[in-house]
């Protein structure tokens, strides 16, 4: 195993597998619903998963992004940017230089409530991007977005995660193909490997291979 990742099995979910989250990669996770894939998530990020794991996880600091932004209303942007610092009791990253990254200047004291949901994305993105991990995990953070800009922030994210170990949890083999530096299908059988397009990520959601990938990945979904 590589200095990130897991092995073994959750009995009545997955059978046995084996994870390796290399430094620098974007991995995509797909499977159908229920087949396990946020409990790989949460067991890398040491949260409760409900299951009983039989194996090893080596994990690494890892920041958590959702597919529901978890802005408190109550708080400014610039304060959720930096909620976790505060809450930890450390020195928080500047909310203005993050926010900025994300194509938010000017933001900083706005609520959450007067935001569209692209830009409350932007925000998590920033608060995820705060936290300053080695490991950062994304659960379907894009699927509540419509299709320019789930096209538009995920390409934002990777490009400012680059150089990280990257995880997306995701449905959908149109996001795989674009984002995927390493393509996983999970079933009950355990982890299957599927061939990624070639080039840099985030590649063009329109190149001939990524359609040609996001094709053969829903033919094995729909197998």
């Amino acid at each position: 195993m590589s200095d990130c990742g897991l092995e073994g099995s959750a009995p009545g979910l997955f059978g046995p597998l084996r994870l390796d989250l290399p430094e620098g990669c974007v991995t995509c996770l797909l499977g159908a619903s229920g087949v396990g894939k946020s409990t790989l998530l949460r067991l890398l990020a040491g949260l409760p998963t409900g299951v009983v794991f039989e194996g090893q996880v080596q994990r690494l600091p890892a920041a958590l992004m959702a597919q529901e932004d978890g802005l408190l209303p109550w708080l400014s942007v610039a304060q959720n940017v930096t909620l976790g610092a505060r809450l930890r009791g450390e020195r928080a990253a500047d909310p203005a230089a993050l926010l900025a990254a994300v194509g938010l200047a000017g933001f900083e004291a706005r609520l959450p409530g007067t935001l569209s949901g692209g830009q409350r994305q932007r925000v998590a993105l920033a608060r995820t991007l705060a936290e300053d991990r080695p490991l950062v995990l994304l659960d379907e953070p894009f699927s509540a977005l419509d299709a320019r800009l789930r096209l538009e922030i995920g390409a934002l994210a990777l490009r400012l995660l680059a150089g990280r170990r990257v995880l997306i949890v995701t449905h959908d083999p149109a996001e795989a193909a674009r984002l995927g530096d390493q393509i996983l299908i999970l079933t009950r059988a355990g982890l299957m490997p599927h061939p990624a397009p070639k080039g840099a990520v985030p590649r063009a959601h329109d190149a001939g291979e990524v359609l040609e990938a996001q094709a053969a990945l829903m033919e094995r979904l729909l197998a």
